[in-house]
């Protein structure tokens, strides 16, 4: 064949190609970005409506959050099961394979997105005391207005965060970026006004959310539909396969375990967190509090990690390409370079958040109250004693994911949200209180750090003994 007959290269044969570095600043920096601009948006959102109505609203965010979490799981499931199973048959040379499967991905995220939303709407009364709120919790009133409406944006969130995953498998993480800025920067725009402008409460923040949500779907979509698109969604041309579905399950299980576990354990948190405040905090509305508190911290962790996503985003579909291709040498070098660049992230994150608990909380509610402020700087700080070291963690158990062993990445991640974490929870929370509750999730990340540890040595080991000679060492 000729010159001129050579195919030229797309962007996913360069996965395997491109230098490793080069890649993972290329695809990882739009992932960061986008990531760090929707933690912001989380951020921004809790600060307006702490600022715009008060501490006890944050409360009742606390308490829809296991059910957005179990949203986000099967978006997970999906979204993230289809890009690792396209990652891979594009690292075959199964391009037709890879279209199926994102056919595959609309429909099941469209799916369960309608079925979340009319089972919510059925049973938000009977689902939302179940989150962990105490009884005359006043959090809960607060809780209901914000998630009637955020239900009725289930189908936009499914379809807009499951097909972001899959365009950047195809190698256009600047599209997903787009996607997600897009959406965060008009909720951000959306939250004052109808907050502060049209005084529509927490209702205002849930509308802010849908819109933003429905845009970035439809941006998404739209381009999963161009010709642009290494793997274009055609759903005329759709076989449907229950063995597909399975794969795709099969790849995102790991992610959806660990999202779900999460549900489970934020309304174990929620539980405690309103069952130990008011004693350990001396007032009557000590478990609203508690639960304020933890949300606060819950934002700053989500801002620090959010760029250690962005990095397992753009890590993905190296790894997932190359582990397909039999590229070893080009996998052990992108692990590497991920867990370097996320523990520097993460070690930055740690050094602010010691040095200025309290300045951190006053962002949210600059008046908030003194138990508040007695609780939040300290669970601050306590929460995150081992950060430095969860980069590794993360990057860890994802790497073993998109490499196709999802049942190690499974057993990690319910080591870490699940078997240790709820143990320790309850049994410090029962010995030491509130205070020894916090700190039941340093101790857990120790454990579960020490853990994968010794997973990924093996893993090094096997993959360096079938590198071929001039390798990395």
């Amino acid at each position: 064949m000729s010159d001129s007959q050579v195919k030229p290269l797309d962007a996913a044969d360069r996965l395997g190609i491109d230098p490793v570095g080069r890649l993972l600043f290329r695809f990882s920096l739009p992932a960061i970005t986008g990531m760090l601009v929707n933690a912001l948006y989380n951020v921004v959102d809790r600060i307006f409506v702490g600022r715009g109505i008060n501490e006890i609203a944050l409360g009742g965010l606390s308490l829809v959050m296991p059910l957005m979490v179990i949203s986000m799981a099967f978006a997970m499931l999906f979204g993230v099961g289809s890009a690792n199973l396209i990652s891979m048959r594009l690292g075959q040379g199964r391009r037709q394979d890879a279209e199926n499967v994102l056919n595959h991905c609309v429909f099941l995220l469209a799916g369960i997105g309608l079925v979340l939303m009319i089972l919510g709407l059925i049973f938000i009364d009977k689902i939302l005391p179940l989150m962990g709120a105490q009884t005359g919790s006043l959090s809960l009133a607060y809780a209901r207005d914000y998630y009637k409406i955020i239900l009725f944006g289930s189908v936009f969130m499914q379809v807009g965060f499951g097909l972001s995953h899959c365009t950047r498998a195809q190698g256009f993480p600047i599209i997903t970026m787009i996607g997600m800025l897009l959406g965060a920067v008009l909720n951000i725009i959306l939250d004052p006004i109808f907050i502060f402008v049209l005084h529509w409460g927490v209702e205002g923040a849930a509308f802010a959310t849908i819109i933003s949500q429905f845009c970035s779907c439809i941006w998404i979509f739209s381009f999963s539909r161009s010709k642009k698109a290494v793997v274009r969604l055609r759903l005329a041309a759709f076989k449907p396969s229950l063995r597909v579905v399975y794969e795709i399950m099969g790849f995102g299980s790991s992610q959806f375990i660990l999202q779900f576990m999460g549900s489970l354990v934020i309304i174990l948190f929620n539980t405690m967190l309103s069952r130990l405040g008011p004693q350990a905090l001396g007032v009557s509305n000590g478990g609203d509090i508690a639960l304020s508190g933890m949300n606060i911290v819950n934002s700053f962790s989500m801002l620090i990690l959010m760029p250690v996503f962005g990095i397992n985003q753009g890590a993905q579909p190296i790894l997932g390409y190359n582990y397909g291709a039999k590229k070893f040498d080009r996998v052990y070098k992108a692990y590497l370079r991920a867990v370097g660049t996320a523990t520097c992230i993460c070690v930055a994150g740690f050094l602010i958040v010691q040095s200025f608990p309290r300045q951190l909380v006053s962002l949210f509610v600059p008046g908030g109250s003194p138990a508040l402020f007695v609780f939040t700087p300290w669970a601050l700080r306590v929460f995150m004693l081992l950060l430095p070291l969860t980069g590794f963690l993360l990057i860890s158990i994802n790497m073993f994911a998109v490499t196709g062993r999802p049942k190690i990445s499974t057993l990690l991640n319910l080591l870490r949200q699940c078997i240790i974490l709820m143990p320790c929870a309850i049994l410090f929370g029962n010995i030491w209180g509130l205070w020894g509750f916090v700190a039941a999730a340093p101790v857990t990340e120790g454990i579960c750090i020490i853990i994968t540890g010794i997973f990924v040595f093996f893993e090094m080991k096997k993959l360096r003994a079938v590198i071929p000679p001039g390798g990395p060492v």
